[in-house]
């Protein structure tokens, strides 16, 4: 797989990287220990050398199942993790953000053991906290950049302004935040001023959160525990209203002899040299799906009919339940 570079400090990734999140938080049950391990270790093989997890995932056990899992080729990958989140007795407190320099300093400690490495590669504030100055926050990372434990500074979810305080004060590589045909909004305001800053971009939910796979329709159902159960984009009526978007990925998909995925995919990694989808899935022949979407070649033709049938859909639906949406930064 080819490579891409995050910001202007050296971090050279895989085109395409993997979100671990799924493997043990956020979809329904954790899956078994092994399977996770062969998942992570599959997406190594295929050439995905980028893995996304935070200490919320869990909390904790996603990071120990990374850690696990990547620990015989450590040198080879690059290893991204977060903070910001506040817990008490091991759990994290609902809507609670803590991004306190002594609390970023006391969880780099501890993820470093549960990842089985002396440095974390990239460092993300999970959200930005409002109660902590981000100059603070940037600062508090530039000591742990100094001290060697950490290599990068990346944000999630962070709006413009967010990003050139923090900018300023310690060099940002990555902006990690939602980013697809099924959420467009960065379009507007972010990636213009990630071209100019020279910040690298990590679109999670890169699929629509499954959605643009065309595997969910208005009579899908999901597990227990699944957060899409409380995302109002996922009504099952929102889910019909929005069947456009998937459609047209469809007809694209079946000209190109791929699948709508993998054109979702296609379609972010042609809008700019410096963006890294991570999707995340549990299963081994889907990972094999998404990293075959870093090989499907759109021409000029292809993406403008994508652009111009996508402008005319309208999509239903938040992307966040109403307490989450609190916590995304403007």
């Amino acid at each position: 797989m080819e490579t891409r570079k995050l910001g202007t400090g050296g971090l050279e990734v895989s085109a395409l990287g993997f979100g671990c999140m799924g493997l043990s938080f956020g979809y329904g049950p954790a899956v078994d220990r092994d399977h996770g391990i062969e998942v992570i270790r599959k997406a190594v093989d295929l050439g995905v050398t980028f893995f996304d997890t935070a200490e919320v995932y869990g909390p904790y056990t996603n990071e120990e199942l990374v850690g696990e899992a990547l620990a015989p080729v450590r040198d080879r990958v690059v290893i991204a993790t977060k903070f910001g989140f506040s817990y008490k007795d091991g759990k994290q407190e609902p809507g609670v953000l803590n991004s306190r320099p002594e609390r970023i300093r006391e969880m780099v400690e501890a993820s470093l053991k549960r990842l089985r490495t002396d440095r974390i590669d990239l460092l993300y504030q999970h959200r930005v906290d409002p109660n902590v100055p981000i100059e603070e926050v940037a600062g508090a990372v530039k000591d742990l950049i100094r001290a060697g434990k950490v290599r990068h500074f990346g944000l999630s979810e962070a709006g413009v302004k967010t990003l050139r305080r923090a900018h300023a004060v310690q060099p940002v590589a990555a902006l990690q935040s939602e980013y697809s045909l099924f959420w467009r909004e960065p379009e507007e305001q972010i990636l213009p001023a990630l071209e100019e800053l020279g910040i690298g971009f990590v679109p999670f939910s890169p699929l629509g959160k499954g959605y643009l796979t065309g595997k969910i329709d208005a009579s899908t159902t999901f597990e227990t525990g699944d957060f899409r159960n409380t995302v109002p984009r996922f009504s099952a009526e929102n889910r019909q209203a929005n069947q456009a978007l998937v459609e047209l990925l469809g007809r694209v998909a079946e000209r190109k002899r791929a699948t709508p995925g993998q054109i979702a995919l296609a379609w972010l990694l042609n809008r700019k040299p410096w963006i890294v989808p991570i999707p995340g899935t549990t299963k081994v022949h889907r990972l094999e799906e998404n990293v075959g979407g870093a090989a499907v070649e759109l021409s000029a033709r292809d993406l403008e009919e994508i652009v111009a049938a996508a402008a005319s859909i309208v999509v239903r639906g938040e992307r966040y339940s109403e307490a989450a949406q609190k916590m995304i930064d403007r």
